[in-house]
C-alpha cells in the first residue's frame, strides 16, 4: 500500500464520457480516488451510490471524488446513467494506475483465481501527498467513513 505521505501517482484514464481526467487536475485540491472492482454490481453500486448522495457533502468541503475500476468506458458510462452518479468514473482496463495505488493483483471468487481491482481508496491532499490510507474498505457508509475523517482532521488536512 501507498502510505501517508508518499506522492500519489499521476494518472491519465479516460472517465465514463471518454474525456480524459488526471490526477494532476484537481492539484491544489483534495482528492478521493477511490477502487472498485466491477461496475453494477451489488456493491460497487452501494458505494458509488453513497459517494454520488454524499457528493454535496464532499462539494462543501472540497473535495472532489474519482471512482476507477478495469471496466471499459461504455460500461462505466452507462452505470453512470442508470445511477444518475456525478463524478468522474474512470477506465483503467489494463490494472496499470490500480498497480501503481497497489489496488490490483490476484483475487479469489468462487474458487476462481483472476487478476482484479481491490477496494482501496485514498485521500490525495492538495500538494499531491496521500493524506489517508483505506484499505479493502466495505462499501456500506465508506463514504460517510471518509467524511467523517475529514471532520475530524479538518484542521491537520486543511490546504
Amino acid at each position: 500500500m501507498l502510505d501517508v505521505g508518499d506522492e500519489a501517482p499521476e494518472f491519465e484514464l479516460p472517465n465514463q464520457h471518454g474525456e480524459t481526467v488526471r490526477r494532476s487536475d484537481f492539484e491544489g485540491e483534495r482528492l478521493v480516488v477511490y477502487f472498485y472492482p466491477r461496475a453494477n454490481t451489488e456493491g460497487c453500486t452501494t458505494e458509488a451510490c453513497a459517494f454520488n448522495d454524499a457528493k454535496p457533502d464532499f462539494d462543501d468541503r472540497g473535495v472532489n471524488v474519482v471512482g476507477i475500476s478495469d471496466d471499459p468506458v461504455a460500461d462505466l458510462e452507462s452505470f453512470a446513467d442508470d445511477y444518475d452518479l456525478a463524478f468522474d468514473l474512470c477506465s483503467d482496463e489494463m490494472g496499470e494506475v490500480a498497480t501503481l495505488y497497489d489496488s490490483y493483483g490476484e483475487k479469489q471468487l468462487f474458487g476462481n483465481t483472476f487478476d482484479g481491482v481491490f477496494r482501496n481508496t485514498y485521500v490525495v491532499g492538495p500538494d499531491g501527498r496521500v493524506e489517508a490510507v483505506y484499505e479493502d474498505v466495505t462499501p456500506e457508509d465508506h463514504a460517510e467513513e471518509i467524511l467523517a475523517d475529514l471532520e475530524e482532521s479538518s484542521t491537520e488536512l486543511a490546504p
